[in-house]
């Protein structure tokens, strides 16, 4: 890779600009300045240093984010704003997306990457990546609806979801519980409910497959992946 190239995906500035800062002699590659932007170096083996710090290339950026509502899952909206519009330039470089959709009203865990066949893994209809929400429901949940939950209800559109796992934390006028499912569904935790007569007035998303929300996340506040989370992701297997 060229080293004006690698710069400049980090973030350092612009191609242009990255081949200025060369010019002054502020990178050093292996105990030696490099000018010339059109070096190659190998970022997993070469020792970069700008302006005396040593710089760290990664090609992937994995960030957990505690979704805030009013804020849409997208990389770019012309009326909203969006989970990207949250992060810092930093991140921004690496040009990353959110991995499926949380509702606009719903908060909770969000993953955000550039890595796409991670991306795609975790979203295929064929890997059933399990999904646990916690909700409050407006109406009282009984046990009949975990039994219909179980085997699948019709939404309103005439499809029968796979079986999800409901479990009530707290019976009554407003009920509180846990939901887990397999799919992503257009507003599917909201449908399931209604098609048992109910509904959801609040919904936050707590795991994606082995990924839990850290709880000392604030809404809107992210963080990056830890190298076990990275490595539980990428090597999960329902």
């Amino acid at each position: 890779m060229r080293i004006d190239k690698m710069l400049a995906n980090l973030g350092f500035g612009s191609r242009k600009e990255v081949k200025q800062l060369l010019k002054t002699g502020a990178v050093n590659i292996n105990d030696k300045v490099v000018k010339d932007s059109k070096f190659q170096v190998n970022p997993e083996h070469d020792v970069v240093i700008l302006n005396g710090e040593v710089v760290e290339y990664k090609q992937f950026i994995y960030l957990m984010m505690n979704k805030p509502p009013g804020v849409i899952s997208a990389t770019e909206d012309n009326h909203d704003e969006t989970v990207i519009d949250l992060l810092g330039q930093d991140d921004l470089v690496f040009e990353p997306f959110p991995v499926g959709r949380l509702d606009k009203d719903t908060e909770g865990l969000l993953l955000i990457t550039n890595d796409g066949q991670l991306a795609h893994q975790l979203l295929s209809p064929k890997k059933h990546v399990p999904k646990l929400y916690y909700a409050v429901i407006e109406g009282v949940v009984t046990e009949e609806d975990v039994e219909a939950f179980k085997e699948g209800v019709t939404l309103d559109d005439g499809y029968l979801t796979k079986p999800g796992e409901l479990t009530i934390l707290k019976a009554g006028i407003r009920s509180e519980i846990e939901l887990t499912i397999t799919e992503g569904k257009f507003h599917q935790v909201k449908r399931m409910f209604q098609a048992v007569g109910k509904k959801v007035v609040y919904l936050k998303r707590m795991t994606m497959g082995p990924l839990k929300l850290d709880q000392g996340l604030e809404l809107g506040e992210y963080r990056e992946l830890t190298e076990e989370e990275i490595e539980q992701l990428i090597t999960y297997e329902k």
